[in-house]
């Protein structure tokens, strides 16, 4: 898979450092991946949550930070659409953003 962008997620763990192993290692995995469906998505990562619109919602730090990818599966491109905190995630709506 191709992430867009790894910048988005160095500049939220410069943020909050304690959330930087998780990234690191969700973008290693994502990076080697070739995920052709949501389903895989969930055998990678089965605490994953999988929204409407082709978005993937992923916890990390014990669920103290979220982030939604939002895949275009034919091409194997992953966008990154939101970083935040839990309460930050309760606020926006996870299919239109």
């Amino acid at each position: 898979m191709r992430i867009i962008a790894k910048r988005t997620l160095r500049e939220f763990w410069e943020k909050h450092a304690d959330c930087r192993p998780d990234l690191e290692d969700w973008y290693s995995i994502a990076c080697t991946s070739d995920w052709a469906s949501p389903h895989e998505v969930k055998k990678t990562f089965p605490k994953a949550s999988v929204v409407g619109n082709s978005r993937v919602v992923f916890n990390i730090c014990g669920n103290k930070y979220r982030f939604v990818v939002k895949f275009a599966y034919k091409t194997r491109i992953g966008f990154i659409r939101f970083m935040g905190k839990h309460n930050e995630y309760d606020k926006i709506n996870v299919e239109k953003i």
